[in-house]
């Protein structure tokens, strides 16, 4: 394998698993605080991050006004939309109901992908992803939640959510060619601390809660899930990603967030003493086979059908 791909499913493994274990310290911080604050927190912990991160090896960004307007949309897709209107989404709807339409995003990408970028994928390609999928749906649909699908507004948000996201897989595949990770995401989470805390000193202040605003932060469990939610789970995170969709395809690099599934339940059982039930485990068979069949299925074919023709 070209080390070009060693490199990016390496990033993509490692932003798995970050954004795998953000859940967990997702649940800690919502002890404490509102989603809306929790962004805004998280995002100025990640802006604060960049700032030390420049202070210590200045890095030269190739920004010019044409550049930012490039670049723009793909922040507007993620994370402002994906997270605004999951955030409202869950408002409406339960959490069991805004999993089973982020484990779509794979397939919208792969849709999205091969109509705007032109990737191709083999059949056996998209087996592979709609199997990670219905991992994801049977762990969901066996938890024995409430599905109703009855609010049509947390539904409508929960779509918009996940075509953001998908969105930004393909885009930010595009850009990739054009700007470096660090150019991408220094302006992603540049634009997310402007607009996230803008939002919650707006929400504050027509509660009349924005003296109550830095009152989470005397909490030592939030203030260490913001850190991790901060730095690792936005700006590394985002890092990551975005190196991985430069050297991956969108399709590829999408169906890995189905495994950050497999990583939230592990980490439910190491560190919240959650029960591990049957279905986790073909749920979580399903997902990792649909990931490995993604990514490597046709390589493997591919090399198959070449040593067959050198015979």
């Amino acid at each position: 394998m070209d080390i070009g791909y060693k490199k990016g499913y390496s990033a993509a493994i490692f932003h798995t698993i970050i954004t795998g274990l953000s859940f967990l310290f997702g649940k800690i911080a919502l002890e404490s605080s509102n989603p809306l604050d929790i962004l805004a927190y998280r995002y100025a912990v990640a802006f604060l991050g960049v700032i030390i991160f420049f202070i210590f090896k200045p890095v030269k960004l190739n920004y010019t006004k044409e550049n930012i307007f490039k670049i723009l949309p793909l922040t507007i897709l993620y994370p402002l939309l994906f997270f605004s209107f999951q955030t409202f989404g869950l408002q409406y709807t339960s959490s069991s109901e805004a999993g089973i339409f982020l484990a779509m995003v794979p397939i919208l990408t792969l849709i999205m992908a091969d109509i705007f970028l032109k990737e191709k994928t083999t059949l056996l390609q998209k087996i592979s992803i709609l199997l990670s999928v219905i991992g994801v749906i049977y762990i969901t649909l066996m938890k024995g939640s409430n599905l109703g699908f009855s609010n049509i507004k947390g539904i409508v948000f929960l779509i918009i959510s996940t075509l953001a996201y998908s969105g930004y897989n393909v885009l930010a595949r595009n850009l990739t060619k054009e700007f470096t990770s660090i150019e991408l995401s220094y302006m992603m989470i540049t634009i997310s601390f402007i607009s996230f805390n803008l939002l919650s000193i707006i929400r504050n202040l027509l509660y009349g809660t924005i003296s109550n605003y830095f009152l989470p932060l005397q909490n030592l469990r939030f203030t260490i899930a913001i850190i991790y939610l901060g730095i690792l789970s936005s700006l590394i995170s985002s890092l990551l990603s975005n190196y991985a969709l430069s050297k991956i395809k969108a399709s590829e690099m999408s169906v890995f967030a189905n495994l950050g599934t497999v990583i939230s339940i592990l980490a439910g059982v190491i560190f919240l003493k959650e029960k591990v039930f049957y279905y986790h485990i073909i749920g979580s068979i399903l997902i990792i086979g649909g990931v490995l069949g993604t990514n490597f299925l046709d390589k493997i074919v591919l090399k198959d059908i070449q040593d067959a023709l050198k015979k």
